[in-house]
């Protein structure tokens, strides 16, 4: 099943998105320079991933820029808003949502995002967390029957999510959030991470563009999206990212699923028939379902939409008209 990819609009042909593709994006770069090199690339690309130095300059290059604008904005309301209170208070970390799919590349992006800011003179401090942290320990997961629905929404303990980003943007010295390890697919007990008044956070996930859930009283309550400053969606034809998410199960097989304490461990003596066959089935039963049904329907959410092609590649930008 493939999802459609529509976009809103006015019904007059008008719409609160300007769309570019590639080249023309890639034109408001022409006069900047080239941050990172190679082996920077080589380090931040994930697996499977086709990241390469002529996309950084292509996309990312003209994204960090525009991303710097609004943070530089973001200091001018400040200022004249603080002027206007007759107060002192400090700034707040300029906080960036990145959402997509499992296996779209949207931990690449982020930490791209996260690299490329860094080299702004205004933006040294950039600090990334992944919402994996604030998922439900594997033992609570088991305990409520959810370990099959890892990565739904109700998986996650989004009153800690939600009492961390409102703390970062309340402009607290120390903001401490869970570790989550990929290795043993669990919360680590004795490990955190610790955020301390950042110019920039970038917080990646997969719900964190979803809407805030009506209160049991009727009310609506807060969503993590409603303390972000931007968001990012990284988008692809669903058929597209389970053939990522196979292929990366695959490779995995040599790689992390091969070390002892690995929780996937059991997968990597796999034939490579038995390896499409397993990966298809989790795609079909959780990740696709999870996207279709939860991820997907936030799109629409995100000021900056970037959607690759089969092969990776970001080939379109649809940003939200200010």
């Amino acid at each position: 099943m493939t999802s459609q990819r529509t976009w809103p609009g006015n019904g007059d042909g008008t719409s609160p998105f300007v769309e570019l593709d590639r080249q023309t994006w890639s034109r408001l770069a022409d006069a900047m320079e080239e941050p990172l090199n190679e082996d920077d690339v080589q380090r931040i690309r994930g697996l499977g991933d086709q990241l390469n130095i002529q996309e950084i300059r292509d996309v990312y290059l003209p994204l960090s820029r525009l991303l710097n604008l609004y943070v530089a904005a973001a200091g001018q309301l400040h200022s004249a808003t603080t002027t206007f209170l007759g107060e002192r208070g400090r700034r707040t970390p300029f906080v960036i949502g990145v959402a997509g799919s499992v296996a779209v590349g949207k931990s690449t992006t982020a930490r791209v995002l996260r690299e490329m800011l860094r080299r702004w003179p205004d933006t040294p401090n950039v600090e990334l967390v992944t919402t994996d942290g604030f998922l439900y320990p594997n033992a609570e997961l088991a305990r409520r029957g959810l370990m099959e629905r890892k990565g739904f929404p109700e998986s996650y303990n989004r009153r800690a999510l939600l009492r961390f980003v409102s703390a970062v943007k309340s402009g607290a010295d120390e903001v401490h959030a869970p570790m989550y390890s990929h290795l043993t697919y669990d919360i680590l007990p004795d490990a955190e991470v610790v955020v301390r008044r950042p110019d920039v956070l970038i917080v990646e996930g997969l719900n964190v563009l979803a809407a805030a859930r009506p209160r049991l009283d009727g009310r609506s309550g807060l969503a993590v999206s409603d303390f972000f400053d931007f968001s990012v969606y990284v988008d692809a034809k669903t058929k597209h990212i389970e053939r990522w998410y196979v292929e990366r199960f695959q490779s995995l097989r040599s790689r992390a699923f091969s070390n002892p304490e690995s929780y996937f461990r059991r997968y990597a003596d796999l034939s490579d028939a038995e390896a499409v066959e397993t990966a298809t089935r989790i795609w079909k039963s959780i990740n696709e379902p999870n996207l279709l049904e939860n991820v997907l329907p936030t799109r629409g959410r995100a000021q900056l939409v970037l959607t690759k092609d089969a092969d990776h590649s970001i080939r379109r930008m649809l940003l939200r008209k200010v």
